[in-house]
């Protein structure tokens, strides 16, 4: 998919899949030459977290795998980002729902991040509330997507 300069990873409270999205994504698209232009980000639906880092346990398992996302800070999706990315990736209904409350009429229209990158699930399930071993299965399922989302650019 050509003309992408620009995504935007969203989930809930941006601590948890967003971030790890972003990171992957960014890990996985610095190898590539369509994706090495591409500018990344991610945010929240809701303000829960504003300024905080990522949950403990997204940087540690990204940490794990050679991502390093520690750096990067929670913020809520502002109107003015559906008109700053080309690309809105969602990690699920719930979440898409609030972003289409959100989105100005004339801007571009958010899409579930697992079914864009041409993925059977639908959504990216929340670890906040599982284990270490959560996070580990959300990274796997945030890494096939990055990989398909590659090859999209």
């Amino acid at each position: 998919m050509s003309g992408t300069g620009s995504i935007l990873f969203v989930c809930m409270g941006n601590i948890c899949r967003s971030p790890l999205a972003e990171g992957i994504a960014r890990h996985v698209l610095a190898s590539t030459p369509a994706g090495r232009g591409v500018r990344l980000d991610s945010a929240g639906t809701h303000a829960y977290h504003v300024g905080k880092p990522p949950d403990p346990r997204a940087i540690a398992v990204a940490r794990r795998h050679g991502i390093d996302i520690a750096g990067l800070r929670a913020r809520e999706v502002q109107a003015e980002d559906f008109t700053r990315f080309d690309l809105i990736l969602c990690a699920d209904r719930q979440n898409l729902a609030a972003l289409e409350r959100l989105r100005p009429a004339s801007a571009v229209e958010p899409e579930l991040l697992l079914p864009w990158c041409g993925l059977a699930q639908d959504e990216v399930p929340d670890p906040y509330y599982g284990d270490a071993a959560s996070f580990e299965r959300v990274f796997a399922l945030l890494q096939q997507a990055a990989d398909r989302l590659a090859l999209r650019l």
